[in-house]
């Protein structure tokens, strides 16, 4: 009977620690898998540019792709150009790919100075006095052909950061901080 138990016990262990193991290695299966190659796609509607870039590949982002997309992100009114954060670039690149969507995303504003962001806030309602845009960790788009309402509940259910929702103004607002969405 002792014996028994003793077996029980050791199998009740090895099995705990499989199943222990399995709960360990899940965040990394249950983390949606970026291909080995990531591209962008943008058409600014204010300045009427166009980039089209791989950003990331054999495991590292590429300063010539960082330093073209800080261009067609600057802040046009002040004509300045800041790096935007790799991460954002991963969630823009996993929501065109979770759409499906063949064109480039439309920006309406990516990253902002804070002397624009200070102009935007003494004229616009809503607009942040720490904005992520200020860091270059926010950006403002739509998607030609995709319904707005179904590029926000795709962002949302990236669950990747800020998800803001401008039906009125024809935008959504994706940064790359807490999640939460409005």
């Amino acid at each position: 009977m002792r014996e028994a138990k003793r077996h029980a016990r050791r199998d009740f262990i090895r099995l705990a620690a499989v199943a222990a193991s399995g709960l360990i290695a899940a965040p990394a299966f249950a983390m949606p898998l970026l291909p080995p190659k990531r591209f962008v796609s943008f058409h600014h509607i204010d300045t009427g540019e166009s980039l089209s870039v791989e950003y990331f590949e054999n495991g590292q982002y590429l300063p010539d792709a960082a330093s073209r997309i800080a261009h067609v992100l600057r802040d046009y009114r002040a004509d300045e150009a800041h790096p935007i954060d790799p991460k954002l670039l991963d969630l823009l690149s996993r929501l065109h790919d979770s759409l499906g969507a063949g064109a480039p995303f439309t920006v309406i504003c990516g990253y902002r100075s804070p002397a624009t962001n200070a102009m935007r806030r003494a004229e616009t309602k809503g607009v942040a006095a720490n904005s992520l845009h200020m860091e270059g960790r926010a950006i403002d788009l739509r998607v030609p052909g995709i319904r707005l309402g179904a590029v926000r509940k795709a962002a949302i259910a990236l669950k990747a950061g800020g998800v803001g929702y401008y039906p009125r103004s024809d935008f959504v607002h994706l940064d790359v901080g807490p999640v939460r969405h409005w």
